[in-house]
């Protein structure tokens, strides 16, 4: 469960300074990656892992399998993990690297982030103190008697870091992306969905979080607990009615509306949202609303409903949100509904695990600094430059051959290409935590200090130059972002590593890896959102009528090739709320496999291993999507996740031309798909 489950259209990232070298790479052929490979790589003898194949599958009949067979058969999911994958074992990597970081500093006086750290494992302490630290806060809520004091204190909540019945926060404007504005929009659930709360085949989900609700009030000596949680959770079902489902939510035109305080408090009666945005320490005169009428809904809901049920969800937010620093009893209650109960995990991850990603959350960039000074060495740095030049050159020639798009978007598309600033490795500027008080010993209040240095930090943005400098991930995240307000696309140190990118490996598994990342990426700015925004950043349409009906006839297709897919009985992949990611995948791989070939130089690719460049491409790709789920997590995903299971993500490779031509693949076999049938957007 997120700490606050704060509602943003599209979540505002920053730059790394390189808009120049995006310009300069759209204009100028690729280079290839070095070939001259001075050590072996970590996988295989070329980049695969060639023992994690199941040599007996048919590429054509399922290519995932092909590739990742015998890994997905003799691996087992750690019991503190929902699933296992690339991503996971470089994350894992990341941690325990960080790990060393934290416990030096831990043995340094005054270093922050080794007493924030230090406190976070120190569990005996926190046992000790009990319920004390956090008593004040929990007698904040308990002493409200009046409902028309409710919106301030849920704004004191949201200032300390509690969920409550609306998200709120600043960002850029879409529509004006050189400023910044306050954005909210509906939130109220403890589930991760609607769906939990809607759906029959869910009706236990949704009676263990009522159970989780009467258990968590009963630790805190609550009286009534069962009939409080019965409460809640109808309140919160209510909540889940009127709330817009995740498809709808994608859409970037339809969660941009401009109101003034005045209007928004008239379009929804039931909730002082002035008297709100002032507690937040945002006293503005216009807000961008997400999704109006759910908010005026949900207002009337807040209206509606008995001032001891608000209380109540404040009271299990601050429970769940700062149960990680209260006794332990507290800490495994919320464990077990939101892993076990969710995603069928049955161990909670070692304190330490936690205490290194919880220090890198509050602390970002003071763990950041002295992660990429040893573990980013710049020859990953030149060697993604290359990569990015290639893939952008290659998108390039790619507009120019589109039959569907018109030649005046055309010129644009090329603009907003060489507008792009790629961010490598990490950011060019470090945030100052000066202000941000850790104390030894003090878990609960380094967590409700960080909370409310977070806040303010974000509400502080108002009235300034935009952050371009600012990243929306840490270098130490397995992970890549595209960030279209910003036209910019970002790569973390901790992904550049085997099997994304491995300088050692067969230039053909990098462009089919890392390459297909970055062009996933760079791709997203052309999705059926990303292509709303134009070369400055702005929600603008730039496409004509034309352009955006020949590409819906195409997307369409993807969504409905998508919707047919079934991972787990009952439960289909949802090509709408997947599109953007299935479209950038399609676009992605095939500009990185147009970059590859452009790499060679006009020479024919080595066979190695038996294998054709070709081969090696599409199989670099597959390994970066090996991943085994438990089944909770696995139905969890498909409900909330705007990324197709990994597998899924795989099957990518059935509308490539490419892919057909060099596995051979035949009308009988199962992933095959009519040329008609592929679908064809970039």
């Amino acid at each position: 469960m997120p700490r606050s489950p704060l509602f943003l259209s599209l979540l505002a990232a920053s730059a790394l300074s390189g808009a120049a070298f995006a310009q300069q790479a759209a204009k100028t052929a690729p280079a290839a990656v070095p070939v001259s490979r001075p050590g072996h790589p970590a996988y295989g003898t070329f980049g695969i892992d060639t023992p994690g194949m199941d040599r007996a599958a048919v590429p054509g009949d399922d290519f995932n399998q092909f590739v990742n067979g015998t890994w997905e058969k003799t691996t087992t999911i750690p019991n503190d993990k929902p699933n296992i994958g690339a991503f996971d074992v470089l994350q894992d990597m990341s941690r325990e690297r960080t790990k060393g970081i934290l416990e030096a500093a831990a043995k340094q006086p005054g270093s922050k982030i080794g007493d924030a750290y230090a406190t976070y494992l120190d569990t005996a302490t926190i046992e000790a103190k009990g319920l004390a630290p956090i008593k004040p806060w929990l007698a904040r809520i308990a002493t409200l008697s009046d409902k028309a004091g409710y919106p301030a204190l849920a704004a004191e909540a949201d200032v300390n870091g509690v969920a409550g019945p609306f998200g709120a926060g600043v960002s850029q404007d879409s529509k004006d992306p050189e400023q910044y504005a306050l954005r909210m929009g509906q939130a109220g659930l403890g589930l991760p969905d609607r769906d939990y709360y809607l759906d029959a085949k869910l009706a236990a989900k949704k009676q263990a979080y009522q159970d989780h609700i009467a258990k968590m009030f009963t630790l805190a000596g609550e009286a009534n607990a069962e009939a409080r949680a019965a409460a809640l959770v109808a309140f919160e079902t209510q909540i889940a009615e009127v709330s817009w489902d995740r498809i709808k939510n994608r859409n970037s035109d339809l969660t941009y509306n401009k109101l003034s305080v005045a209007e928004l408090g008239r379009s929804a009666p039931g909730f002082d949202f002035a008297a709100y945005f002032k507690g937040m320490g945002t006293p503005v005169d216009t807000v961008i609303v997400g999704q109006p009428d759910a908010v005026a809904k949900i207002a009337a809901l807040i209206g509606a409903a008995p001032l001891q049920v608000l209380k109540d969800q404040l009271l299990l937010r601050s429970l769940d949100g700062y149960a990680s620093v209260l006794p332990k009893a507290f800490d495994d209650e919320r464990f077990h509904m939101y892993a076990t109960v969710i995603a069928d995990v049955p161990e909670q991850q070692a304190r330490w695990k936690r205490a290194v990603d919880y220090t890198g959350s509050i602390l970002t960039d003071e763990v950041s600094k002295p992660y990429v000074a040893r573990y980013f060495p710049p020859a990953t740095k030149a060697a993604m430059d290359t990569l990015v030049a290639g893939v952008i050159a290659a998108m390039n020639v790619r507009i120019d051959k589109l039959d569907w798009m018109t030649p005046e978007t055309k010129v644009k598309a090329h603009a907003k290409l060489a507008a792009f600033t790629p961010r490598i490795g990490y950011p060019s500027q470090w945030r100052d935590y000066s202000s941000l008080n850790i104390v030894r010993g003090d878990a609960f209040g380094n967590e409700l200090r960080s909370n409310q240095f977070a806040h303010q930090y974000n509400i502080g943005k108002l009235g300034k130059p935009i952050y371009r400098w600012e990243w929306g991930m840490t270098p130490m995240t397995v992970n890549a972002q595209a960030n279209p307000t910003l036209v910019a696309i970002t790569f973390p140190a901790a992904i550049l590593q085997p099997p994304f990118f491995d300088p050692n490996a067969d230039p053909a598994v990098n462009y089919g890896a890392i390459g297909a990342v970055i062009g996933h990426e760079m791709s997203h700015h052309f999705d059926d959102q990303g292509s709303k925004y134009d070369v400055q950043g702005r929600l603008a349409k730039w496409w004509t009528d034309a352009d955006v009906a020949a590409f819906k006839a195409r997307t369409d297709k993807l969504v409905a090739q998508y919707d047919a897919y079934e991972p787990l009985p009952g439960y289909h992949v949802k090509g709408g709320l997947t599109l953007g990611e299935n479209t950038a995948d399609i676009a992605g791989l095939l500009a990185s496999l147009d970059a590859y070939h452009a790499s060679l130089g006009g020479k024919p690719a080595p066979v190695i291993a038996g294998t054709t460049g070709d081969q090696r491409f599409f199989m670099g790709y597959a390994q970066v999507w090996r991943r085994k789920h438990r089944e909770g997590d696995l139905r969890n995903r498909l409900l909330t996740d705007p990324h197709a299971p990994a597998a899924q993500r795989v099957m990518t490779v059935r509308n490539m031309d490419a892919w057909y031509d060099a596995y051979k693949v035949a009308p009988a076999q199962k992933m095959y798909l009519s040329p008609e049938e592929r679908v064809r957007i970039w």
